[in-house]
């Protein structure tokens, strides 16, 4: 039972490898567990968490191509390529030509995606509230300060850099 051994591994018991490899699977466990429940609230509107990044980006970065808002969000390009389709196909975003270089087109949300994305942000913030509203303002803060430097300490090439 993943619970058990969790609880095992963080009990201090195990020496230094345990240590890291509970620490490891508590943060997933976190990530699974906040994801599943937004996954789950956003479910009726027919978006996911990775589409709803999605609808959330197109607005900070206005019409962008899909090789762009690739690299703004991490995503690899086939799976930004399945969530576009999805997208789409859904009527939440469409593909238009870019004036700029009429080879290339630029992801632009729709009337429907405008909506859906208000809608998605409304059920966001009410699981954020249920996940994270029992912290307070400075543990939040700081809660974000660690996974930052976490994130950046864990990136490829890191360890070796700070080293």
């Amino acid at each position: 039972m993943l619970h058990d051994l969790l609880e095992r591994l963080l009990s201090g018991s195990g020496g230094p490898a345990a240590d890291h490899v509970g620490l490891g699977m508590l943060l997933a466990e976190a990530h699974h567990q906040s994801r599943e429940r937004l996954d789950q609230a956003l479910r009726p509107l027919g978006v996911n968490i990775r589409s709803f990044g999605v609808l959330l980006a197109l607005p900070m970065y206005g019409p962008v191509s899909q090789r762009d808002l690739t690299g703004h969000m991490g995503i690899d390009k086939s799976t930004m390529v399945r969530i576009i389709d999805e997208l789409e196909e859904g009527g939440l975003v469409s593909r238009q030509r870019a004036p700029q270089d009429r080879r290339a087109y630029s992801i632009v949300l729709t009337l429907r995606g405008e909506q859906v994305l208000a809608e998605a942000r409304q059920i966001a913030e009410q699981v954020g509230d249920q996940l994270f509203g029992w912290l307070t303002g400075p543990e939040r803060r700081h809660l974000v300060e660690l996974l930052r430097r976490l994130a950046g300490h864990a990136a490829p090439g890191a360890a070796r850099s700070a080293g």
